[in-house]
């Protein structure tokens, strides 16, 4: 795979075929001496895989657990994944093998372990004081169904109740099945003649651990006596139960049912409730009961020392509140408060003071799990106002389209960024701490700045600080503000395009350096912003309306005559193409009553104030032309040292002077080409086939389908025929523009000077150079047209153009040029613009001083291939064909360990990394196979061995291709667990003890153990040891520690099997010794009697 030879190049060099009648002899050893010439530093050995952290909010949450004392908080999902979070930058992710939906989360309070139950009835044991949580032990259920569990704090026997109304209890220890079971129809009356239903609760009486109560689903509870084995009291309600909770104090537990009441019950008064309550229930006046609401899914009793308890709930709404948001109810004393959730609730949990069930329990929050969102509740203050949450789950706040990553960003970007955000920042939080604080950070080995840019559905466009594996938002800019929003759906112009989402981000351009920022939205609109510190208030927002054609010469000439070529370099650009820069255009409809010159978007028309942050430059909107709508923009590509953007589609492309808000270029595919069109193209249909636009398009283009959430494979806008190597191209599968780089470069083969330019690359796998003459800095760039011409240049490659870029004659990346960023919004003293006048665009570019001899390098990566093409002599010096049956999604040009390379990602799951400019293979790892579109819209590489994708809709993961980051993980990873004084137990008080009212403590070990309870069936339950022991520390050493770390496991290892077989010594000695024991005792006891007396 890593052999690289000759034989390679000459296969590149015949491949082109601009360079195939140049003489070989001579490119060969051109092609020898640049690999001898350019030092290649990357090797196999700078690259490894790995996922680093997981951000976002865990997609499908069904499970919340948290521990008290070390303060962590742990949710699990229905795909089987486990989140944990500690103080803001603690957070850790991990996964159960099965990926069956994560039931129960119990933690071992101040242990660092926890214990997952799963829909597929297996119960896990996760050891969280290692970096990388892992399971020690597993445990899976044979006959039954899991349906609660329940940990005594500082017990180590597990209840698990099942779907059969049954209780086994686990060790937690060794992960086995106790023999003691409570079965069912020991629980219950005698008498009852029907099943009581699944085990809905189970929790042990605060006072006495002797006592269990049982909650089966039908409306049983039962107070079970574990050391009589049997039931103490049965209490009865004709109404399904969904949860229990005790008072602290023993006496009393409230239970929530499915008609929308609470009961309370004295323990000792099994015969009827003490008292029933229906939070929502609106009271009859004749004394009847009131009316059933909705159930009341859980509720929580928590007392405190200075005033009444709180009784919390969730659900319990009466059923005439249609449209009613999710409610989570704080009843205190005589007040009830209803808090509306933005999303139903999954789990909710009142964080106490104290561990201890037996004590005043001082709830201070509640935290409230929410499909879609985690909220904490201050129950401390007046208005329970909510805490601001630290972490960063608002990644789905609307869905997220498109995303892009930065590594390595300009030092004065990030603090920029978040002064602008932090005056965004909503009002009315609880100004407490964050109570979730639990564990520590890793160490930062890592120190550039990383940005994360994220694109979504409504428009708007996120700014995260990425550095260091964390995640924070910086700033949030809603492009669609400059829009008129329509107030209804009849209100709406028929021009949309899409019916939902007109506004969601497409592409994102955006140059660090100058701070430009440039999006294309899925209406066919595209925004260009500049950064700036300062409020203004635009009075006319500028904007361009362009009509982009696909046109064969229409209808008079079906055979296709010669298209005009571009416009030579003197007259600019073609005047028919341009409309005047106006506000929306009134030629609504063309003579033949068919839609016209419209955009789909209606721009504002008001003044509109810009606070400081992103402000807009110029919007610029594609129209309808002749009924068709426009197509949607494929690439997108911004320069602020040269003042220009550039986009296409499948019709063609446009290029505008943002600075003099003009089109520069307005051109069909077909015409980039000029004279030296490949293709047989067919000719467009008679217009009288066209559809009248009377009603919306039926063709009306909905999101791409690559925006619908969760796609399938099947169904994905990947099916399109992918070969180049097409010579007829009909009208559905158009030449698209798919991939714009400006530069500065050779044009020409016989350029001697780089000049600056922009490379356009087709859906069709071609490539064309347009060269760019701008006028001198200052006034005149604003005075004097930039002029626009062709090169004639063409290049080939196999499959849809997708990345370009330049290396200098060192392999050096040369970036495009860009204009440092300065305040635009502060008129500027005479000093300054006189050194304006002279600024010419910084163009890091070593090329631009270069001696004439000096060339540079081309890298294009198409889906199928990637060629280094030598400038100006345009001979393909390396070409590596790097998929035959699948597709590259996307090919990033990025630096690491100081040299560059070319990374790809595949449709069949491959990640790929090239060294450049040779293009050796370097790294060939099947990492994820694209089992949605959303994989393929977000997936991006960064420099310094960077990437990320989007997960879930809700989540994104980061991982890395740098052996040195791989290494250095172990070392940044925070820590979940950290040492911490378990509180003292409640004090008894003196007349307590001497009477007997304080806490009963229970032997369970007696009770439960083997010695007491005998051995469990075999057949219930199969323990499986799980990776998180020996194999787990090896995993965590495998990096850092290297040889000294697998010494030290080594000699563990030998230390643990020296232990066991010590255990295994001293229990057969054990059983050796009980067994001569009970030989003598036989023989003492028979010692007198004789053979007939046995």
């Amino acid at each position: 795979m890593r052999k690289f030879n000759i034989r390679k190049v000459l296969d590149g060099l015949t491949a082109v075929s601009s360079a195939a009648s140049a003489s070989s002899s001579a490119q060969q050893q051109q092609a020898g001496n640049r690999e001898t010439e350019i030092q290649e530093t990357l090797q196999s050995e700078h690259f490894q895989l790995c996922k680093t952290v997981r951000h976002g909010f865990p997609y499908q949450p069904s499970a919340l657990a948290f521990d008290p004392v070390q303060k962590i908080l742990a949710i699990g999902t229905q795909t089987g994944a486990l989140r944990l979070f500690g103080r803001p930058g603690v957070e850790c992710y991990c996964q159960h093998d099965s990926g069956a939906a994560v039931i129960q989360l119990q933690f071992l309070i101040n242990e660092g372990a926890l214990v997952s139950a799963l829909a597929d009835d297996t119960l896990h044991l996760w050891n969280l004081r290692q970096k990388r949580p892992a399971i020690l032990h597993s445990l899976k259920f044979n006959r039954e169904r899991i349906t609660f569990c329940h940990l005594p704090f500082q017990s180590k026997w597990l209840y698990v109740g099942t779907e059969r109304g049954n209780i086994h209890i686990v060790n937690v220890e060794s992960f086995t099945l106790s023999g003691y079971v409570i079965m069912w129809n020991k629980a219950i009356e005698l008498s009852s003649k029907s099943h009581p239903g699944p085990i809905v609760h189970i929790s042990d009486n605060p006072m006495d651990e002797g006592k269990l109560l049982i909650g089966f689903e039908s409306g049983t509870v039962v107070l079970w006596d574990l050391k009589s084995k049997k039931a103490d009291y049965r209490y009865t309600h004709d109404e399904a139960i969904h949860s229990v909770a005790w008072h602290h104090e023993g006496k009393q537990f409230i239970c929530s049912h499915s008609d929308g009441t609470l009961t309370i019950w004295n323990v000792k008064s099994p015969t009827k409730p003490f008292q029933t309550i229906t939070p929502h229930g609106k009271q009859l006046k004749d004394g009847k009961k009131p009316e059933p609401c909705k159930p009341i899914l859980k509720v929580e009793y928590k007392t405190t020392r200075a005033g009444e308890p709180f009784i919390i709930l969730s659900g319990g709404l009466s059923y005439d509140t249609v449209g009613r948001r999710p409610c989570l109810t704080v009843m205190h004393g005589k007040s009830t408060a209803v808090l509306e959730m933005d999303y139903s609730i999954v789990d909710f949990l009142t964080l106490c003071e104290t561990p201890y069930p037996n004590d005043f329990q001082e709830p201070y929050a509640v935290v409230v799990l929410l499909e879609k969102d985690l909220v904490l509740i201050d129950l401390a203050q007046n208005g329970y106002p909510i805490f601001e949450n630290p972490y960063p789950l608002t990644i789905h706040e609307s869905p997220v389209t498109c995303c892009e990553y930065f590594a390595d960003c300009p030092v004065d970007l990030i603090p920029a960024l978040y002064s602008v955000g932090a005056r965004q920042k909503r009002q009315g939080y609880s100004k407490k701490e964050w109570p979730i604080s639990g564990g520590n950070w890793g160490l930062i080995t890592q120190s550039y700045p990383e940005i994360i840019i994220t694109g979504h559905a409504d428009g708007s466009i996120k700014f995260w600080d990425a550095s260091a594996i964390t995640l924070q938002v910086l700033y949030k800019l809603k492009t669609a503000k400059v829009f008129e929003k329509s107030r209804n759906k009849d209100d709406r112009p028929n021009t949309d395009i899409v019916d939902e989402d007109p506004y969601a981000i497409q592409i994102i351009s955006w140059c660090p350096e100058s701070r430009m920022l440039c999006i294309a939205g899925v209406s066919a609109h595209v925004i260009i912003y500049r950064f700036s510190k300062q409020e203004v208030t635009t009075e006319v927002i500028p904007m361009l309306e362009v009509r982009l054609l696909y046109e064969i010469n229409d209808i008079e000439s079906p055979d296709g005559e010669q298209v005009p070529p571009l416009p030579t370099p003197g007259t600019g650009s073609n005047p028919q193409s341009i409309v005047p820069q106006s506000h929306p255009s009134t030629s609504s409809s063309s003579s033949d009553g068919l839609r016209d010159n419209v955009p789909c978007l209606k721009v504002k028309n008001s003044p509109l104030k810009q606070s400081p942050g992103y402000q807009i430059e110029l919007v610029i909107q594609l129209v309808w032309v002749s009924g068709e709508p426009p197509q949607q923009i494929t690439s997108l590509a911004v320069n602020s040292a040269y003042g220009l953007v550039v986009f296409g589609n499948c019709n063609g492309i446009a290029m505008v002077d943002y600075l003099q808000k003009t089109v520069l270029l307005n051109l069909g595919t077909i015409e980039l080409y000029g004279s030296n069109d490949p293709y047989r193209r067919e000719p467009r249909s008679p217009r009288k086939s066209r559809q009248p636009s009377g009603a919306k398009m039926s063709r009306k283009l909905s999101l791409p389908t690559e925006l619908k959430p969760d796609l399938d494979v099947k169904d994905n806008s990947f099916s399109r025929s992918r070969s180049s190597s097409v010579t007829s191209i009909d009208k559905e599968s158009r030449e698209a523009i798919s991939a714009l780089h400006f530069c500065e470069t050779f044009t020409r083969k016989n350029d001697t000077s780089p000049s600056p330019c922009l490379w356009v690359g087709t859906t069709l796998g071609t490539v064309l150079v347009i060269v760019l003459n701008l006028p001198p800095g200052g006034e005149q760039r604003l005075l004097q047209p930039v002029i626009v011409s062709p090169s004639g240049t063409i290049l080939r490659l196999k499959g849809a153009i997708l990345r370009m870029a330049f290396l200098d004659t060192t392999g050096s990346l040369v970036p495009p040029a860009h204009e440092p960023w300065r305040e635009h919004n502060v008129p500027e003293d005479k000093d300054e613009k006189d050194k304006s006048k002279k600024r010419r665009p910084v163009s890091v570019s070593p090329s631009s001083s270069q001696e004439i001899s000096e060339n540079q390098y081309a890298v294009i990566c198409s889906e199928k291939q990637a060629k280094v093409i030598s400038l100006p002599s345009q001979n393909c010096l390396y070409k590596q064909n790097i998929t035959e049956t699948s597709f590259v999604l996307r090919g990033d040009i990025v630096s690491l360990s100081n040299s560059i390379c070319l990374a790809c990602f595949c449709a069949n799951g491959h990640i790929m990394t090239f060294s450049l400019p040779s293009l050796r293979p370097l790294l060939d790892v099947y990492y994820l196979p694209l089992t949605n579109m959303r994989i393929a819209r977000t997936f991006c590489f960064t420099n310094n061995g960077q990437a990320l994708y989007l997960v879930s809709p809700t989540e994104i993961q980061r991982l890395t291709y740098s052996q040195e980051t791989c290494e250095n993980l172990q070392e940044m990873l925070g820590e979940l667990f950290t040492p911490v004084e378990t509180p003292e137990a409640p004090n008894r008080g003196f007349f307590k003890g001497l009477f007997g009212g304080g806490a009963q403590s229970l032997d369970r070990e007696e009770l439960f153990g083997e010695s007491a309870s005998g051995k469990a069936s075999r057949s219930l339950a199969q323990h499986i040891p799980g990776p998180g022991g020996i194999e787990g520390v090896k995993g965590a050493a495998s990096g850092v520690v290297g040889e000294l770390a697998r010494a030290r496991l080594a000699l563990d290892e030998r230390g643990q099997k020296l232990g066991e077989l010590e255990e295994k010594t001293a229990a057969m000695l054990y059983s050796a010794d009980s067994f001569s024991k009970h030989a003598h005792e036989m023989m003492l006891k028979y010692k007198d009697k004789k053979w007939y007396q046995f």
